[in-house]
């Protein structure tokens, strides 16, 4: 099985959008009202989108959340992003039950600038333990790039980093959009937060502390496995653990969009701490004109490095993410068709 775990909903139906300029517009006036989509406008949307892709590139399983760019953690108060956050989560929870072989939820979380990690366990656990869902995308910024948010090391996310260890599901640290316009969204706003998460994170006590947890850091880790020799300096100078050691204790994913870019991150982190994704539909969804090929596509860079070993290929391609998100085996057993029904 080809396990892709970073999918987005990304072509999702234009009714949520309406919801959302709705909600946002009346941000002084928060209620949650109620989304009208029908089945059928969700099957349109997957079956030319995200399915039709997988299919073409040979993908089984998607991991799938809301589009991380819309979650949109700046816009309004606590209970403006509970409301939408409960939106955008169910709205994933009926695409997996309407595919529930090729998709399985992550959910995003009711973040607000300022307001503690803690109020979102409430939506994980029902997210968890009702939906199914397997992950939680974390924002380790959700001032959008305009305000000060406590490094991923402070105690301040304590209570969440418990609640994942005690629900055996890994985070996923995904900024949303920038509100501040000299950082880029999807080329500078998302690598730089990578970096600096993965860096926060080994700086700290947090793996001390929880053992268990399990943090994926996406889109090939930012700068950390190209700057290596960088942080193992630095390790050195200040005395830590040695970084080419340290890094073990975090897991990336492979949304980067060059074969060369696969290898370095693979030489530096390892086969085991590596997981397929491609982000599709997502940040470049566009056809290369050197290659012709779509830069989504990265299944082919893995196919084209020839030093990889067939165990290799099955622990980046599935038993990996078998591993870091334990809850999966459960759901992909549930959704396996009945012999003769």
């Amino acid at each position: 099985m080809i396990i892709d775990i970073h999918g987005h909903y990304t072509t999702a139906p234009a009714e949520l959008w309406a919801y959302r300029a709705h909600q946002i517009s009346n941000l002084g006036r928060p209620t949650k009202g109620s989304l009208n989509i029908s089945d059928e406008r969700i099957r349109e949307t997957i079956e030319e989108g995200q399915l039709k892709l997988q299919r073409e590139r040979g993908t089984d399983l998607t991991l799938f959340s809301p589009r991380a760019a819309s979650m949109g953690h700046h816009f309004g108060g606590e209970l403006v992003s509970r409301y939408w956050t409960e939106v955008c989560n169910d709205l994933i929870h009926r695409v997996c039950q309407l595919f529930p072989e090729s998709f399985v939820g992550v959910c995003q979380l009711p973040q607000s600038p300022g307001v503690s990690p803690r109020n979102c366990i409430e939506e994980l656990k029902r997210c968890v333990s009702e939906l199914g869902f397997v992950g939680c995308n974390v924002n380790p910024d959700p001032t959008g790039a305009t305000g000060f948010t406590p490094s991923l090391g402070d105690e301040w996310w304590y209570p969440l980093w418990e609640a994942c260890v005690e629900l055996d599901v890994p985070a996923m640290i995904h900024v949303s959009a920038s509100a501040n316009p000299s950082l880029h969204t999807l080329a500078t706003y998302y690598i730089t937060s990578d970096t600096a998460a993965a860096l926060q994170l080994l700086e700290s006590r947090v793996f001390d502390d929880f053992p268990k947890l399990k943090i994926v850091i996406p889109h090939g880790g930012g700068a950390v496995p190209y700057q290596l020799a960088r942080y193992r300096g630095i390790s050195t100078v200040e005395r830590r653990q040695p970084f080419e050691e340290a890094i073990k204790k975090l897991y990336f994913d492979t949304a980067i969009y060059s074969q060369d870019a696969v290898e370095t991150l693979l030489k530096a982190v390892g086969v085991d701490n590596v997981l397929f994704a491609s982000e599709m539909v997502g940040a470049v969804y566009a056809v290369d004109p050197r290659s012709g090929r779509w830069f989504d596509d990265t299944k082919i860079y893995l196919d084209g490095i020839e030093w990889l070993t067939e165990e290799n290929r099955r622990d980046l391609f599935e038993e990996n993410a078998l591993r870091v998100y334990p809850r999966l085996k459960e759901q992909l057993r549930r959704a396996k068709p009945v012999a003769g029904a």
